[in-house]
């Protein structure tokens, strides 16, 4: 894989474009990434809902725990899969709606410096070890072609939102994750 600097896209990834997102403002250096965990209805895995959800498309009627997230107009610059599948909504240069209401080192608004990771997952299931493998890919990366993302700067959703947030969850492996990305 390589991050193409001319589109801000990962390649060869499918890319579902999302209008979930808008230009970051001017002179924004990315120095952050924020790792998440999403499945729709919570809990079902490959049911292609969380891809819907992020390009807008979801037709919310079709499950009740859908009226409840009907209003969001969310994105992520990526999703990783169950089975390591990696989709890519929002070029990393553009900012995905993904941290919402968020601080993190004193400074708010997480989105404008941040690039979202989300997994497919929940915050009591253990993630699979494919997922991990491309998330360790996947950052490596990024942080070659931003290298203001330290290893500090790669947190959860629940570092930056924590009254609002408790992804990725206690079933998230943080140490194996360091483990694997001192390799």
């Amino acid at each position: 894989m390589k991050i193409n600097a001319h589109t801000g896209l990962l390649e060869p990834v499918h890319y579902l474009a999302s209008s979930h997102c808008d230009v970051r403002p001017e002179h924004t250096v990315i120095d952050m990434i924020v790792v998440h965990n999403i499945s729709l209805p919570p809990g079902e895995f490959g049911t292609g809902a969380v891809e819907k959800f992020f390009c807008g498309t979801l037709d919310f009627s079709l499950h009740e725990y859908y009226a409840s997230i009907a209003h969001l107009r969310v994105s992520s610059h990526l999703f990783i899969s169950r089975e390591g599948k990696i989709t890519q909504f929002v070029p990393f240069h553009k900012r995905a709606w993904h941290a919402g209401e968020s601080a993190f080192a004193g400074r708010t608004n997480c989105n404008d410096f941040s690039i979202g990771i989300e997994l497919e997952g929940t915050d009591h299931l253990p993630y699979e070890k494919k997922q991990y493998t491309i998330l360790t890919e996947v950052i490596q990366l990024l942080t070659k072609q931003y290298p203001a993302i330290t290893r500090d700067r790669i947190v959860g959703h629940s570092d930056i939102a924590p009254q609002r947030k408790t992804d990725p969850g206690p079933a998230f492996d943080w140490p194996h994750l360091d483990c694997l990305l001192e390799r």
